[in-house]
């Protein structure tokens, strides 16, 4: 297997180069990752070609001789680039897919964005078949457009790909950060915002955690996935022969709901929380689907997710980086 990953210096990518070192992938793979202006830290035997998905000429090279590609490269609300990087830099890789003597399979990370998350109300659980209804943004809109330009590539000429839709990714301490009312909380909402300026900093300094509700006042439950729990996905739908042209939703077997945390928290660490009011509406991402045609499944429940973000402790050569907002 030569394996091509773009996107490889984001939090998917070094789960997967740190996996794909331990030999998580039984047979002989050699591994190359397209970079742009980030280049992760190199396992032993990573080829690194510089260079930027939108271009032709660099695509050409970072393909030479692939045969599976995992496509992580994307970029969140960049309307001057995200075009570039999601239409213009996915097209390019499609192309030398179809046309490469050597090709098998591409691995396209897709999002819950495409199908609005909580910004819409879905009234019952969303499997593959949910309709894409993106929210405002030009990120949805390429994720949206992302997909359906890898199934054109299926219906026009056979291209061997799967599609695993993803809801909010987490990793280290990012969960304990998405509770934050300070102004370096990780991803949307941005508690802060949303109480007065006094209450914010007397909540981030006491440590209050939030618990969101939607306009009924019940608290709300929210698709979530452990960074590890995708990259085991992206390792099974690679060579699985049941991936084969198929969107799968990776994520856990029950969305996170706020109140449920907020209630764990307290009972296992003493952390108050208190309620705040927002627009948005529970949901239910249904992975039954990739738990049977592929026989993966999530390692990680609520309970792990708050355990490993509380307990998670940087070390001095481990800064908190936040490349986008969740």
């Amino acid at each position: 297997m030569n394996l091509l990953i773009t996107g490889a210096s984001g939090k998917v990518g070094r789960s997967l180069l740190r996996k794909l070192e331990e030999g998580s992938l039984p047979e002989r793979c050699s591994v190359r990752i397209l970079a742009h202006r980030r280049v992760p830290k190199s396992s032993e035997g990573v080829e690194v070609v510089q260079g930027d998905v939108s271009s032709k000429e660099d695509v050409q090279r970072a393909m030479d001789g692939v045969t599976h590609l995992i496509h992580l490269a994307t970029c969140k609300e960049s309307p001057d680039r995200i075009m570039d990087v999601s239409v213009k830099g996915l097209f390019w890789l499609l192309e030398e897919c179809r046309m490469s003597p050597t090709f098998q399979r591409v691995v396209l990370i897709g999002g819950d964005s495409s199908t609005g998350h909580f910004f819409y109300p879905h009234p019952i659980p969303m499997t593959e078949t949910q309709g894409r209804t993106p929210y405002p943004g030009c990120y949805p809109l390429s994720k949206v457009l992302e997909e359906v330009m890898l199934e054109q590539y299926y219906i026009q000429y056979d291209l061997d790909g799967c599609c695993l839709r993803a809801p909010w990714i987490m990793e280290k301490d990012d969960f304990r950060m998405a509770l934050s009312f300070g102004r370096d909380v990780f991803g949307v909402p941005r508690w802060c915002d949303l109480v007065e300026p006094e209450q914010a900093r007397r909540y981030c300094r006491e440590g209050i955690i939030p618990v969101m509700t939607d306009p009924d006042g019940n608290a709300v439950r929210r698709n979530i996935v452990h960074v590890e729990d995708v990259a085991d996905a992206i390792l099974t739908a690679l060579k699985h022969p049941a991936a084969r042209q198929q969107l799968f939703n990776i994520t856990m077997d029950e969305p996170v709901s706020y109140r449920e945390v907020a209630d764990y928290l307290n009972s296992t660490r003493g952390i108050q929380s208190v309620e705040v009011s927002t627009p948005y509406y529970s949901n239910w991402m249904d992975n039954s689907k990739a738990k049977f045609r592929l026989g993966w499944k999530p390692e990680f429940d609520f309970r792990r997710l708050v355990d490993s973000a509380w307990d998670y402790r940087r070390a001095g050569d481990d800064p908190r980086e936040v490349i986008y907002p969740g």
